[in-house]
């Protein structure tokens, strides 16, 4: 992807967001029908049990992985922003900004950066709304 925009800058890992979660749905399923299936038939309960109960610590961990990796993200993002807000205005971001707010902005050039900011604060702009108010839009690979 080499010219980022509005419209293609959201990425996806296909073997996480699309395969992972797939096979650990599944897996939950049949689970949960293999507990099903040791209540009618006396099979062995407590097996049936623990596989289920390791699906949804699963589930969990795969949740949990991705909000840890994306709050880790802001933080960085959030700093690295108000570094750039400072260099271009001696002064650090509006702390009114929400952290949203914010990572929309890093895709707002320098020139356009400052402007966009007051805006966002004063008009309440949305995350959506401000990354459609970019002109020259500045593309950010790094964040997945």
């Amino acid at each position: 992807m080499s010219n980022q925009n509005y419209s293609n800058h959201a990425q996806l890992v296909k073997g996480y967001h699309g395969l992972l979660f797939f096979l650990l749905l599944a897996g939950f399923i049949g689970s949960i029908i293999n507990l099903i299936e040791s209540f009618n038939s006396n099979g062995n309960l407590y097996s049936a049990s623990l596989i289920l109960l390791l699906f949804v610590c699963s589930f969990l961990a795969f949740y949990y992985l991705r909000v840890f990796a994306l709050r880790a993200q802001d933080r960085a993002i959030r700093a690295e922003e108000n570094l750039r807000y400072f260099v271009l205005t001696g002064k650090l971001l509006d702390n009114k900004l929400r952290m949203g707010q914010i990572i929309a902005l890093r895709f707002a050039p320098d020139d356009e950066l400052i402007e966009l900011a007051k805006r966002a604060v004063n008009e309440k702009l949305s995350n959506k709304q401000i990354k459609q108010s970019i002109k020259n839009w500045k593309a950010d690979f790094n964040r997945v």
